[in-house]
């Protein structure tokens, strides 16, 4: 029993005990509350103040030493973003511009001066800048701009003594001036609209298209086109093989003394069976004064134009063009207006990996000429065949035969003109090329009697 009381009587000690404890942790436990409260509230005092002077500092444009640093970062960021958004927007409106260059230099020199000829050797460079850019959607159109710019001094050996072909197709110089005037042109200008056929159909599914162009410029970028005989910069030189002869050397084109005109062209461009590729193109061209923007319209030069590229020996890629044309503004050989008119066909066909063969015939139909036939044809073989992979070399014959009615007026002239190129292209580089190059024409101007010229110099071509 007095265990029992013992237990008893500690029990309720600890009773009485704890209900005299329990106020005392109760209002401790509220003092902690309060003062967690408090820091608390000022805490938040704080986070509004600073997202105020945040607000604050956010609404300025430019960044100051006193601002927090979480502005100056955002602000920081903020500017790069608007940099990039402003590349992108530069980067987008320059997608499509396509712009590039050339210069070329050319030294030449005879082996004999012919009579009554006043030069031997002349020096001459020419540079040229092309700018292609998108001019527009009309519906599913696609519109195109495009400008060439041309500079250049020195009017080269031109045609020496009685030859009907000049040896420098490179050279460029206004007409009446000395060397020492360097002559700036805008060679070209003109708009191209391509038009996917059929009309309202799905442009991406489309096969065919409409090409028209309009403005000032060069037929030969658009007739007579020649994948290894086009470019006098990098190809040959003679005027002769870089364009028909009829057309170039004997004038039929009737474009202005620096080759352009105004004119208008519009061609059906078939690529339904691609690689295999058909076209036909229509073309009007001043003539004339009309070529310098004098009475554009009233004698134009018309020309037409089949096309085709195929794949023969083995897939490999070959062109062939046949064109006709009219030229109501030109002369006779007493200088007595008429008109022109003719045919001819342009034809390029690789043969092998590294070889390509070219020709060119042309035929007068009507109007008095000094020639009125013309055949030229060579070849180019890659370097590759050397090891050489850049390099090229390119041989070419071409035969002028003259008409019968010039005969008549000259009955001391009874041959044909004959000539021949050779040339080496060697690459230094992706923008260099030098080209050692030799030409020869025999019975100049159709005159059996006349010695025959050699001209032999050097190219330099800088592309970029």
């Amino acid at each position: 029993m007095s265990f029992i009381r013992t237990v008893s009587h500690t029990l309720l000690a600890g009773l009485l005990l704890s209900s005299f404890s329990l106020p005392v942790a109760a209002s401790e436990l509220d003092a902690r509350i309060l003062k967690r409260l408090e820091q608390m509230e000022q805490r938040l005092q704080a986070l509004e103040t600073e997202n105020a002077q945040l607000k604050k500092a956010l609404n300025e444009p430019y960044i100051s030493d006193s601002e927090p640093e979480v502005s100056a970062r955002l602000k920081a960021v903020e500017s790069q973003s608007n940099s990039y958004k402003k590349v992108a927007k530069v980067v987008e409106s320059l997608e499509g511009i396509e712009v590039a260059g050339g210069l070329t230099m050319a030294a030449q020199k005879l082996s004999s001066k012919p009579d009554n000829y006043n030069k031997d050797s002349e020096v001459n460079y020419r540079g040229d800048v092309t700018v292609s850019l998108p001019a527009g959607d009309i519906g599913a159109s696609e519109g195109l701009l495009f400008a060439h710019f041309r500079v250049g001094q020195g009017l080269g050996l031109e045609n020496p003594g009685s030859a009907f072909s000049s040896l420098n197709s490179t050279s460029f110089q206004r007409p009446g001036t000395t060397t020492s005037d360097s002559t700036v042109l805008l060679a070209q200008a003109w708009y191209q609209l391509n038009i996917p056929l059929p009309l309202g159909g799905n442009p991406d599914l489309s096969r065919q298209h409409i090409e028209m162009n309009i403005g000032k410029m060069d037929p030969f970028m658009f007739f007579d086109q020649n994948s290894i005989a086009d470019d006098e910069t990098r190809g040959f030189m003679n005027q002769s093989f870089v364009h028909n002869p009829l057309l170039d050397t004997g004038g039929d084109i009737g474009v202005d003394d620096f080759g352009f005109t105004p004119g208008f062209r519009v061609a059906w461009v078939n690529d339904f069976y691609k690689p295999v590729k058909y076209g036909i193109s229509f073309g009007a061209f001043g003539a004339g004064d009309g070529a310098s923007f004098e009475d554009t319209l009233s004698d134009p030069f018309y020309i037409v134009q089949a096309e085709t590229q195929q794949r023969l020996f083995s897939g490999l890629t070959g062109n062939y063009r046949l064109y006709y044309w009219k030229n109501y503004d030109r002369t006779d050989l007493n200088n007595n207006k008429e008109t022109h008119a003719g045919f001819g066909f342009s034809v390029d066909q690789q043969v092998h990996d590294y070889m390509t063969l070219f020709a060119r015939y042309g035929y007068q139909t009507q109007g008095d000429v000094e020639f009125d036939r013309a055949l030229t044809f060579g070849t180019e073989f890659g370097g590759s065949y050397w090891n050489r992979g850049g390099d090229a070399i390119g041989a070419a014959l071409g035969f002028l035969s003259l008409s019968d009615e010039y005969k008549n007026t000259n009955p001391d002239l009874d041959g044909e003109e004959q000539i021949a190129e050779l040339y080496y292209r060697y690459r230094i580089n992706n923008q260099i090329h030098i080209s050692p190059n030799l030409q020869y024409i025999r019975q100049p101007g159709g005159d059996n009697t006349a010695s025959s010229l050699t001209a032999y110099g050097l190219r330099a071509q800088l592309d970029f």
